[in-house]
């Protein structure tokens, strides 16, 4: 299956009840598939006249507690920044999928990362998080999905997959797990607003809060929530880190290119590690800070300027050399290309 559509077939497994969007390339079979299939195995499907109505059409149908969701790429995304700031706010949970294409602007439709900084700094106002999860293969595109729901239900809070173009377009074997949404459904009946037949007070879903002080406990709770979040959900994969001088820090889909480099670099004599964040947000601090401490030297592969190049100087200070290899607008890093920078920073060249 397209990753598009594997994404789509495992959220109508995990029960998704409604979905909400627009169509935008590269991410315009996911809609389709949903458009196709979603009405007759009992959802919704609504193409929203834009990306602005897509998201507070989610808003509303998460307010019911059933599951829901959104897709879009770049520019989309950024259309609908306002109304996941006050979802995060409302503690509302949903999917969000963000299949990026090469930017600023309208750019390109090919894969890029370029909205790393978006997706895990909150891209809206205010003070919040999403969780942010990082598929690098069409299997992860569909497996991430089940997780994605789950930790929104959980926490109650948006959770959004950031895939890329590419991803999103390339066909591989996918096999569906066993999953029954029945078993995985958290009780939302406390706060949802589905009416009150029985005199109790009504639920009243908001993300406006005129007092300081209330506004002020909103944020402490969403900042403690976050801390669990970290505490609780980090998720990462390391590949041959046990002996390594030298280690690749890489996500998604430039972390494929980066493990056939590793390949190449180790038949070429040079110990090279390969530590792949599977969660953006929370990011892998602890893990990455032990690593550091073992390897004499990091380069981090990106398909953008160097993104998640600054949380890994954030994470492992100044006491290891960190180099960056990036490529944009559309361009995947080749693994020959990765190879020569590894063979540049193990002769102490850090650029």
């Amino acid at each position: 299956m397209k990753g598009n559509e594997a994404l789509a077939e495992a959220a109508i497994r995990a029960g998704v009840k409604g979905y909400f969007g627009y169509p935008i390339t590269p991410q315009s079979e996911l809609l389709e598939y949903m458009a196709t299939n979603l009405d007759e195995r009992g959802g919704v499907f609504v193409q929203a006249e834009s990306e602005v109505a897509a998201i507070n059409m989610v808003y509303g149908a998460s307010g019911t507690g059933e599951r829901v969701m959104t897709s879009t790429s770049s520019p989309g995304f950024s259309l609908m920044q306002e109304g996941i700031s006050y979802m995060a706010c409302a503690e509302l949970p949903c999917l969000l999928v963000n299949v990026v294409r090469g930017g600023p602007g309208l750019g390109t439709i090919q894969p890029s990362q370029g909205d790393y900084f978006q997706a895990v700094k909150g891209g809206g106002h205010g003070d919040y998080k999403l969780i942010v999860l990082a598929p690098n293969s069409v299997q992860e595109m569909a497996d991430l999905t089940f997780l994605g729901f789950d930790l929104a239900d959980k926490y109650r809070t948006p959770t959004l997959i950031l895939a890329d173009g590419a991803l999103g377009q390339m066909m591989e074997s996918v096999e569906f797990p066993e999953y029954n949404p029945a078993d995985h459904l958290v009780d939302h009946s406390a706060w949802t607003t589905r009416g009150r037949k029985d005199g109790k007070k009504q639920n009243y879903i908001t993300s406006l809060h005129l007092l300081s002080e209330k506004m002020e406990e909103i944020n402490v709770h969403l900042q403690n929530k976050y801390k669990k979040i970290i505490k609780k959900e980090t998720r990462f994969e390391n590949i041959n880190v046990k002996d390594a001088d030298l280690l690749i820090v890489s996500f998604g889909l430039s972390a494929r290119s980066s493990q056939k480099a590793l390949e190449l670099a180790r038949e070429a004599g040079l110990k090279v590690g390969l530590h792949r964040p599977i969660t953006l947000f929370p990011f892998p601090n602890a893990e990455l800070k032990r690593l550091a401490k073992k390897v004499k030297g990091i380069l981090v592969v990106e398909m953008n300027a160097g993104q998640m190049l600054e949380d890994v100087k954030l994470a492992v200070g100044n006491n290891i050399p960190v180099s960056f290899y990036g490529r944009m607008g559309g361009m995947i890093p080749q693994p020959d290309e990765i190879v020569d920078k590894l063979r540049a920073l193990s002769k102490g060249k850090n650029r």
